[in-house]
């Protein structure tokens, strides 16, 4: 039976006093760690800056762009668009299927959040692809004519066009050029929406197929195609399009994850202040005696499951520093 999360007693006890203890030196860690490294951006438009602050800093083509030349930057915007509108496709039949009440579990917010991160990336990719079009444009015709007038003009094949492309503009490599303009605010949100959804992906689907679903649910307990995909389809998107796209992955930006799933904790305990319910994931109980350490426990699990998506980011630059 589960306690009474409306009493006092419940709250007022060391359980509750060290949980919030974790809870509130992670927040604060995390705030502090944000106001830190954000402030180097203030500095970016500098032409020279040091290793450290080249990986903080964001460039414009880098939110639209591709990770090879060899991939137009529009197949990103297929994938995104596609990925997008599968997942709202989703969203929306699970709401309408078990109403808002679904967002009471993390697995919605972090699915949601997934959504969002293609909406975004999509509006992104769009006004990226334009750009590209009206800066290749203009100089493919250029080139075009100057060869006609020349009298030797010859169309250029698939492959030389696209080396033409790549060698005009080089939208997908400007860090060959000297000049590079700094990432709008919507293309920081961007990068940071992204690398929330990466660790809090993995979170979700590692718990639900590691330990809620083979321990902590009902023997018929069954599941179906909305639950499958919820726990499983985000990160294979989201996996797809960090192999594909040419954002930076600072791992200080993991500050951001866990804000994301204090939030969630806070939220959670607010709820229960307010109404006795039961709580969407055992390990939430405050009412074991374990329960400090299962919070240290999630708190800790936050490393490794934000660091996967940083070690396919490591894997990606080695491979294509080759």
């Amino acid at each position: 039976m589960t306690a009474d999360t409306t009493l006092p007693s419940y709250w007022l006890n060391w359980r509750f006093l060290l949980c919030a203890i974790w809870i509130f030196v992670a927040i604060v860690f995390s705030a502090l760690v944000i106001w830190r490294y954000e402030g180097r951006n203030k500095s970016r438009n500098r032409q020279r800056v040091d290793e450290r602050e080249a990986e903080v800093c964001l460039y414009e083509d880098e939110v639209w762009g591709t990770c090879s030349k060899l991939v137009h930057p529009i197949w990103l915007l297929a994938y995104r668009i596609g990925a997008f509108s599968a997942l709202l496709a989703l969203l929306l039949a699970d709401i309408i299927t078990n109403g808002v009440g679904k967002f009471y579990f993390y697995t919605e917010w972090t699915f949601t959040l997934v959504t969002i991160y293609f909406g975004l990336g999509s509006s992104v990719s769009i006004q990226g692809c334009l750009r590209y079009y009206h800066q290749v444009k203009p100089e493919q015709d250029c080139y075009n004519r100057t060869d006609a007038e020349g009298g030797s003009y010859i169309p250029p094949t698939l492959g030389e066009n696209s080396d033409m492309l790549s060698h005009t503009v080089s939208l997908n490599h400007q860090s060959e050029t000297n000049h590079r303009t700094a990432a709008s605010v919507q293309g920081y949100a961007l990068q940071i929406v992204f690398q929330m959804c990466s660790g809090a992906v993995v979170l979700t689907d590692s718990i639900f197929w590691l330990m809620i679903y083979p321990f902590l649910t009902a023997k018929d307990y069954r599941i179906n195609y909305l639950i499958v995909c919820k726990h499983s389809l985000n990160a294979v998107l989201l996996l797809g399009d960090a192999s594909l796209n040419s954002l930076r992955f600072p791992f200080f930006r993991m500050a951001y994850f866990v804000l994301w799933t204090g939030i969630f904790v806070i939220f959670q305990w607010i709820i229960h202040a307010c109404v006795s319910i039961r709580w969407p994931y055992p390990f939430l109980d405050l009412s074991s005696p374990y329960a400090p350490l299962w919070y240290l426990a999630i708190g800790l699990l936050l490393f490794p499951c934000f660091g996967i998506f940083s070690l396919v980011f490591w894997i990606k630059r080695r491979f294509l520093s080759r």
